[in-house]
């Protein structure tokens, strides 16, 4: 007949079992939360079709000759007090509406977008969304004849500061 053990040493007694039931329990319940937020906020900034982006860079690449062809240069002033834009634009294109994008290299949700309408002044003006500072990708679009140009910078945006573009 086997001796009988004490009270105090039956394992659920112990300490360290409780405390490495613990850990796993507490990697378990970490591990399910990972998941819930990773699956609730997907990376934004990972494109799954490789070909799109190549044709897309090379459209980009199109409408930036095509600018240079019509030898155009902006200078773009961003007003967040008064929430305006207002573009000078020189060169051999003149149109109606241009379209500035305004990206966000890292936060797709703070990407805007302005359509400037041609003044009588030939300035164009448009109406800010909200405030946009900070490091951003102004992108200014036109058309001339059937063909899109596009005007191209990295910039640190500040209000009432000018932005060049084209340079």
């Amino acid at each position: 007949m086997p001796p009988e053990q004490p009270y105090d040493s039956v394992w659920y007694k112990q300490f360290w079992p409780w405390f490495i039931l613990g850990l796993l329990a507490f990697s378990i319940v970490l591990g399910i939360g990972l998941l819930v937020f990773a699956s609730k906020h997907p990376p934004g900034l990972i494109s799954d079709n490789y070909y799109d982006v190549g044709k897309g860079i090379n459209t980009s690449l199109e409408r930036e000759n095509l600018a240079k062809r019509l030898q155009l240069k902006a200078s773009l002033v961003l007003d967040n007090d008064t929430g305006t834009a207002r573009l000078q634009l020189s060169g051999n294109s003149k149109p109606q509406q241009l379209t500035l994008n305004l990206e966000s290299p890292t936060q797709p949700e703070r990407d805007r977008r302005v359509i400037l309408l041609l003044q009588a002044d030939g300035s164009y003006f448009g109406q800010l969304q909200d405030i946009a500072e900070g490091r951003r990708f102004v992108e200014l679009i036109g058309r001339e004849g059937d063909q899109d140009w596009r005007l191209f910078e990295e910039e640190q945006l500040q209000s009432g500061a000018t932005v060049l573009l084209g340079e």
